[in-house]
């Protein structure tokens, strides 16, 4: 029994050493930097504002409608494109036998058609001469216009083996920058999966949420300022979209903003407050549904969770219950309000307690 005892006070001395050795260890480790959004005291601006999210006026996720491998790309993430230019090739060996085979059977309804023809003709003058009856002209007439209609079918053909051509090489639709690419040299293509991603570069926007108590006094045309929060950068914009439906949106309205002149520093992707010049509406209670990002979440088997953060600065991963999903933001029904900041992305792994500063 002694024994017993001496073993268990031995065990859990180690055990409380071994806790005690992590505590430390995290605490020596550096500070990780993140980067937050929400809303963390109360908002005490007079006008109404939004958050919302950068993206590209144009984008595209580009796919095809044939299967083969991939034989080429092209094109990296980060690199600028012109319209037109060659971004993925797929093999197209089989459409090229089928090509070589209506082109020869082009040649063979041309050649079917000449004589048909000339047969035509010929019958034409001999009628004409009473040389030949009226039964052998239509017989021929009728010969004639098979002729006709197959070297247009033939044509046809053709033109159908081309436009499948166009599925096999993949072309930026616009002048833009490449985003992502899905695949890679020696995958299979399958029709509609995406292989690459391209963004205009030219024009950005703004798409924000606005609560059903505001919506009715934002109008198109309006003129908005717009603060991209990592850099700390104002910028001014132009309401260019309203939407008059929140269905699908859990309470919200999705406004759409055209950003003016932006420097080389503002990228699609990056989180901002918009600010309307329409005053806040006195005695109007805030709409409590919580929309974060997708890219935000950490899954973990079936559970969800975000970091937000803790006392001391630290990173506190917690559990979330989701609703619907809004293009690519999520609805969260419990475990974050509102009022709450919340991790969107980190220069580090993170985990539960991990020492964090906000980056500039």
């Amino acid at each position: 029994m002694k024994k017993t005892i001496a073993i268990l006070i031995v065990t859990s001395t180690l055990l409380i050493s071994c806790g005690g050795d992590k505590r430390e260890e995290v605490a020596t480790l550096p500070a990780i930097a993140v980067k937050v959004a929400g809303i963390s005291e109360t908002d005490s601006s007079p006008y109404v504002s939004a958050s919302g999210k950068i993206e590209a006026e144009n984008s595209a996720n580009l796919s095809t409608r044939m299967m083969g491998f991939v034989t080429k790309v092209n094109v990296k993430v980060g690199q600028k494109v012109t319209k037109g230019q060659l971004l993925v090739s797929v093999n197209n060996t089989d459409l090229q036998a089928k090509k070589a085979q209506v082109d020869a059977s082009i040649i063979q309804a041309q050649a079917a058609y000449n004589n048909a023809k000339k047969d035509y003709d010929r019958f034409v003058n001999l009628f004409a001469q009473q040389s030949a009856s009226q039964k052998e002209l239509d017989d021929m007439t009728a010969r004639y216009e098979m002729a006709k209609a197959g070297l247009e079918a033939a044509k046809q053909m053709r033109n159908e083996i081309n436009a499948q051509f166009a599925y096999s090489n993949i072309s930026a639709p616009f002048n833009g920058v490449v985003t992502n690419t899905f695949v890679k040299e020696g995958d299979m293509a399958n029709p509609g999966m995406p292989l690459v991603s391209v963004e205009g570069a030219k024009k950005l926007q703004v798409t924000a949420m606005v609560s059903e108590s505001d919506i009715a006094s934002i109008t198109n045309g309006m003129k908005v300022k717009v603060l991209v929060k990592s850099l700390g950068t104002e910028v001014n914009g132009t309401v260019s979209e309203v939407s008059l439906s929140a269905k699908n949106t859990g309470g919200q309205y999705l406004v759409k903003i055209d950003l003016d002149k932006t420097d080389a520093k503002i990228l699609s992707g990056m989180f901002v407050n918009v600010q309307f010049p329409v005053e806040k509406k006195a005695n109007v209670t805030t709409s409590d549904v919580v929309l974060v990002p997708e890219s935000a979440l950490v899954k973990q088997g079936q559970l969800t969770g975000i970091y937000t953060i803790g006392a001391n600065n630290t990173a506190i991963l917690r559990w979330l219950r989701l609703g619907k999903t809004f293009g690519n933001q999520v609805e969260v029904l419990s475990g974050l309000n509102n009022k709450e900041q919340y991790i969107v992305s980190a220069e580090g792994k993170l985990f539960n307690g991990a020492k964090i500063q906000l980056a500039n």
